[in-house]
């Protein structure tokens, strides 16, 4: 039985980080094509994005797309530097994952949500 810990936590944010990702990045794909209709539909899907609810939506965009990138960085050194793959080592790693994220995210989030704010 799997008994949760860092290990855990650090698979289920990748996880849900990258589905995030994914379904970002099929909406952008699908605004894109939009522009082959005309500019006037484009634009006003784009006025859409203006709302302060998706431009919460990019705040927490940002969120994934940084832990999810710091994350796989830990990931490719586990998986390439044996001893990363300690016990210890990796959860020294995650710390740092998780400590580079909130030195990082933190003052990001606070400028992008005051610029909605304001």
């Amino acid at each position: 039985m799997y008994r949760g810990g860092q290990g855990m936590w650090s698979w289920i944010l990748h996880r849900v980080t990258g589905v995030g990702v994914m379904f970002f990045l099929v909406f952008h794909i699908l605004d894109t094509w939009l522009v082959g209709f005309g500019p006037e539909l484009y634009n006003d899907v784009m006025a859409i994005y203006n709302h302060p609810v998706f431009r919460l939506g990019e705040v927490g965009l940002v969120g994934a797309l940084l832990f999810h990138g710091l994350n796989g960085v830990r990931i490719v050194l586990v998986d390439f530097w044996p001893q990363a793959s300690l016990f210890q080592k990796q959860r020294q790693l995650f710390y740092v994952v998780v400590g580079l994220f909130v030195v990082l995210y933190v003052p990001t989030a606070w400028y992008m949500i005051a610029e909605i704010l304001h």
